[in-house]
């Protein structure tokens, strides 16, 4: 059986968010990369912030992979429009193996200004999905 981190590079790569989702533990967050205050949380929170990420990337290979079971890094790139957005994304893994926590880390600043701009108004459509990432 392929872990959960093989299976979310194949999901993400493919732009499969029900995918993803069936890789995250119950209590799963991520840290959003654009302002380190907001954490998505929940099932609903995240399925939304993955459709506005992965259904505005283009092009997504993730082409580095370290894990030690207990925490792993994707080192990756993707278009955001003509630029193009690294990504070193760090997961920790709960006890049976699930993404309890994705921190991704976005590179260079114009990119991630491109990526916010692009992004942002698709999550700006949720604004109590808003609300919950600011309470940390």
């Amino acid at each position: 059986m392929r872990d959960a981190i093989d299976q979310y590079r194949s999901a993400s790569m493919a732009g499969d968010v029900e995918g993803v989702m069936s890789l995250l533990a119950p209590d799963a967050e991520l840290v959003s990369p654009v302002s380190g205050r907001m954490v998505f949380r929940g099932q609903r929170d995240l399925r939304l912030l993955f459709e506005a990420v992965y259904g505005s990337l283009k092009d997504l290979v993730w082409y580095e992979q370290v894990s030690d079971g207990r925490l792993a890094l994707l080192r990756g790139a993707a278009k955001v429009g003509p630029v193009t957005l690294g990504d070193a994304m760090v997961f920790e893994l709960a006890e049976d193996g699930l993404i309890r926590r994705i921190r991704p880390h976005f590179r260079p600043w114009l990119a991630l200004s491109a990526f916010a701009v692009v992004v942002g108004p698709k999550l700006a459509r949720h604004p109590s999905v808003l609300a919950r990432a600011l309470r940390g």
